[in-house]
């Protein structure tokens, strides 16, 4: 049964390998029926091999069933969005909800699930297996793992010569043999988990404290979005053929052209721009396992809100006071599957009013999450059209795609404006607004769509990520920064790597992780009296507010 389900994974369930070949070329060679074959033989020998070690005859069938369901998946996505598994994206199943993997049931997955998982498994559980004495079971398994072995070890020494480079300079095929990508990934996450420090957060920044603060200073008021899909590419202040941002285009803003994301996905950016580490000394369980920027802000008596439209605040928060409107709450911005970013403003102002220091707040946005773009706006904001109004973006044309997507962008500029103009009104603070993506999306280009690709290989779609800052008169006067200074700043590349020390910076937080040379303001702004402020812990408004009634501001 192993011998054909193996056989079956490398004809029914490879196609976006085997397309990959095509594409690199491979198939073009007068040998290239023998390279097919090694591969072939390879592919079913590693898949024999990892069933015939892993599955024990007594769960046999269950443990096949799950794992021709998720081939069949998996090559459903990989045939049609381009998706690789790696561990980060095994991450991203296991941390989903019901509404974002809502958006993915389509038709057509359904079809291919039952077409390629669903009939096939039906098929191994007519089959009767024979029981064995042990022994004679062990030697069986035990001589089959040794062929498979030998069979592998032929078939790759046969074409080596063109295997190997193909796999050097094509890395992405190795991600996409299922479902051995999934057992291999599945593995390491699971191993990741097992190893895992248990215990307490490690401390960071265990010295902080504000500095520069005075009697006659007002306190400071950050807001950070944390935008969601946003890519460089579509970006109207980027220079982009399309005004996507026209509303921030008439605010003093400071635009980043060039900033590159930490990861491809939510689950690795969002713990990485809040960390000490960020993507230059990237450790996944080291930053999942120690304190964020929000834990240094609120030792050193900077109160902190995380309001979310998403999935969490991926341990960003943990401990903190949270809000989230992923069930969403009786409002007009809302309907029984999501709200609106904007629903996050609502209300916002009330839960920092009691506070009488700093502080800091996080609006963690839907934004341009996909595939359904059309969902992230409303009819306001259709202003490109034909735009896409289906999750399965086959069904689309490149140019409603990117239409959706385009609009989904006007969506996200209306929100930072009206950020921005709170911001502005707001007389009791000296307030400012950092914008930043998590991470791009592919729309099409060369048939790769979403995101989530393995970092080494993703491409700048993915990578390159919008960012925006603005302060108001009085955070420039009490930081005493220069704007012509952080314009010509901005010139340059920065990274999610900034973040961390930038908010330090401008918060006015001394401690020994800071990096001035990461501060994206700290080189334009006047040095200042050094006078501490301690505050004792948990002095303060109460932040862990009851989630808000929805009245506007």
């Amino acid at each position: 049964m192993i011998v054909v389900v193996a056989a079956y994974f490398v004809l029914a369930t490879n196609s976006a390998f085997w397309s990959g070949m095509r594409a690199a070329g491979t198939l073009s060679e007068s040998d290239a029926w023998v390279v097919v074959l090694c591969a072939a033989l390879a592919i079913f020998a590693l898949h024999a091999l990892l069933l015939v070690v892993l599955i024990p005859r007594a769960v046999a069938k269950p443990a096949l069933t799950l794992l021709l369901l998720a081939a069949a998946g998996v090559s459903y996505f990989s045939k049609k969005y381009s998706v690789y598994i790696d561990p980060s994206m095994i991450r991203n199943v296991l941390r989903t909800d019901t509404t974002e993997a809502g958006e993915l049931l389509t038709l057509d997955l359904g079809v291919s699930l039952l077409l390629f998982g669903a009939l096939p498994s039906l098929l191994v559980w007519l089959v009767r297996i024979h029981v064995r004495p042990l022994r004679m079971a062990l030697m069986r398994r035990l001589l089959f793992a040794f062929s498979m072995i030998v069979l592998t070890a032929a078939s790759l020494f046969v074409a080596f010569d063109d295997l190997s480079p193909l796999m050097r300079n094509h890395p992405s095929l190795r991600y996409m043999i299922a479902p051995g990508n999934v057992l291999v990934a599945t593995t390491k996450v699971l191993a990741e988990r097992a190893r895992a420090p248990e215990g307490p957060r490690q401390v960071v920044g265990a010295d902080a404290r504000l500095q520069g603060h005075t009697a006659s200073t007002k306190p400071h008021f950050l807001v950070i979005v944390v935008g969601e899909t946003a890519r460089a590419q579509n970006w109207g202040l980027n220079g982009y053929g399309r005004q996507t941002t026209p509303q921030l285009a008439r605010l003093d803003v400071v635009n980043y052209k060039d900033v590159s994301a930490c990861g491809s996905n939510t689950e690795v950016s969002v713990p990485c721009m809040f960390s000490s580490t960020g993507r230059r000394r990237y450790d996944q369980q080291l930053i999942s396992n120690s304190d964020s920027l929000l834990h240094v802000l609120e030792r050193a008596a900077v109160r902190t809100l995380w309001r979310d439209n998403q999935t969490g605040c991926k341990g960003v928060c943990d401990g903190l006071p949270f809000q989230s409107y992923r069930k969403p709450p009786k409002n007009p911005m809302c309907n029984d599957e999501a709200c609106r970013d904007a629903v996050m403003l609502q209300g916002l102002h009330d839960a920092i009013d009691d506070n009488p220091g700093d502080v800091v707040v996080v609006l963690h946005q839907i934004g341009n999450h996909g595939p359904s773009y059309y969902k992230r706006y409303g009819d306001e904001f259709r202003r490109f059209l034909p735009d896409c109004r289906e999750a399965d973006l086959k069904r689309c044309s490149r140019e409603q795609i990117v239409n959706a997507y385009d609009n989904a962008i006007l969506a996200t500029d209306d929100f930072l404006a009206k950020a921005i103009r709170m911001l502005a009104q707001d007389a009791s603070h000296d307030t400012a607004l950092i914008y930043l993506s998590d991470h791009g999306e592919s729309l099409g280009e060369n048939n790769i769509y979403l995101h989530g690709f393995p970092y080494a290989i993703a491409p700048d779609t993915q990578i390159k990520v919008p960012m925006v800052a603005w302060l108001s008169p009085g955070m420039i006067a009490s930081t005493g920064i220069d704007m012509r200074c952080v314009r010509a700043r901005a010139d340059q590349p920065a990274s999610h790597d900034n973040l961390f020390h930038s908010v330090l910076g401008l918060m006015q937080v001394t401690t020994a992780v800071y990096e001035p040379a990461l501060d994206l303001f700290g080189s334009c702004a006047t040095p200042r009296p050094q006078v501490s402020v301690g505050l004792p812990a948990g002095q303060g408004n109460d932040l862990n507010a009851p989630e808000p009634d929805g009245e506007p501001l």
